[in-house]
């Protein structure tokens, strides 16, 4: 393999706007901000998630930031900036690097994921109980 996640990751580092838990802590009622988790669904289950985070699983990002996809999600229109974060960091680089291409202006990442959040003892909101099928 020629680039491999690592060299992946490491490419969108370089690139994508990084901030600390505490720099976001700071912003976190900021109406100009927008926090977006992008880990599966089973994530958010199992630890929660930031209070007022867009959950994007990382799978439908695209499509549903894309004005012209039927799935796109009007949040991503909003002229706000989108700060992603998944559990360690990496998926949310990528992420970040993925709208970039795609032409989001004000796109950045959370340095260490929910996982640093966590650590930090930042607030966290777990998800409303799901209603069993049938």
């Amino acid at each position: 393999m020629k680039r491999g996640y690592k060299i992946l990751v490491q490419e969108a580092l370089t690139l994508v706007p990084t901030y600390s838990v505490p720099e976001i802590l700071a912003r976190l009622s900021d109406p100009q901000v927008q926090l977006v988790d992008v880990r599966d669904v089973r994530e958010l289950e199992r630890e929660g998630t930031v209070p007022g985070a867009f959950h994007a699983p990382r799978g439908l990002l695209e499509f549903w930031v894309d004005p012209e996809s039927p799935y796109f999600k009007p949040v991503f229109g909003e002229p706000r900036e989108f700060i992603l974060f998944c559990a360690a960091g990496w998926r949310s680089a990528l992420a970040g690097k993925t709208l970039m291409d795609m032409g989001m202006p004000r796109v950045a990442h959370m340095e260490g994921g929910f996982g640093a959040w966590k650590a930090a003892g930042a607030p966290v909101q777990m998800p409303a109980a799901r209603k069993p099928v049938g």
